[in-house]
């Protein structure tokens, strides 16, 4: 919870400090408007190192889950460090963003000809086989993610980039892992909605004592975040520690899995052979 805390003390730090036209790429990226290819790209550009720090924090914890489960013995540091293993990690998400984003352009571009065809018997017969192109293409992306969500188990476990392993592990199994993940993503919603939940009611306790009104109650963790001095309040301060220990629960819940599915599914700890198996008498 120490690295995350630390993460949320970082992040004002960095957008307080952050050159306006890193900023301005921000909000080309996150505005409601779809920006141009072009556009798109020059802000890429000049969010590049933040997106870098960001995956770089993503990966330092994922690897601290994979090291607490696969080499709980190697405590140094509380098993937080950017090494060799981060580093492989951060690779294998670029590569597999990249297949990602040609699946999704594939799939996209398979639906938009399905759908033209289609339209050729009217527009019931287009928005009923554009809804179905819909339901396929999601399908076949989940299909694949969760086919290759050991991928980064397994590049931490082998020490190497190990991209298709995970298919080959996953043969037979997309069920129960698509259960798995769901039922975490669901303890990770409940524990959200509940920390909300108590958070904001002693938030409002704390507005509605001191003479404000329950509308106060969101300005009590806002701040404009043009500067240092707008994230030295109790709320801001308050807000940051309780996200630290969510960030916490949700790298934990959301890591384990994959690597408790991975040692199951392999058969064997990592880095082993398998177990001579008795020969039938």
């Amino acid at each position: 919870m120490g690295a995350t805390l630390l993460v949320s003390v970082l992040g004002p730090v960095i957008s307080a400090l952050m050159p306006a036209n890193v900023r301005h790429g921000l909000e080309t990226i996150t505005a409601d408007q779809t920006p141009t290819a072009g556009q798109l790209l020059d802000a890429l550009i000049l969010v590049a190192p933040i997106l870098i720090l960001g995956l770089a924090v993503q990966c330092v914890m994922a690897a601290a889950v994979y090291r607490l489960i696969f080499r709980h013995d190697d405590t140094r540091f509380g098993y937080l460090r950017l090494g060799v293993d981060e580093l492989r990690l951060m690779g294998l998400t670029l590569i597999c963003f990249g297949l990602a984003m040609v699946l999704v352009v594939a799939l996209t571009m398979a639906s938009a000809i399905v759908v033209a065809l289609a339209s050729i018997g009217g527009p019931a017969m287009e928005g009923f086989v554009g809804g179905v192109a819909w339901l396929f293409s999601v399908g076949i992306l989940v299909f694949v993610l969760v086919r290759l969500s050991l991928a980064p188990v397994a590049t931490f476990a082998e020490r190497r980039l190990a991209i298709f392993e995970s298919w080959t592990l996953t043969r037979g199994q997309f069920w129960r892992l698509l259960g798995a993940y769901t039922l975490a993503l669901a303890c990770i919603v409940v524990i959200g909605l509940l920390i909300i939940v108590v958070f904001f009611g002693i938030a409002g306790v704390i507005v509605l004592m001191s003479g404000g009104q329950v509308a106060d109650i969101s300005s009590f963790i806002s701040t404009d975040g043009s500067s240092l001095r707008g994230y030295l309040s109790i709320g801001v301060i308050a807000y940051m520690v309780v996200s630290s220990v969510f960030s916490a629960l949700y790298n934990a819940v959301i890591a384990a899995p994959g690597a408790v599915a991975y040692q199951q599914l392999l058969g064997h700890p990592p880095g082993q052979p398998l177990a001579a198996q008795p020969e039938a008498g």
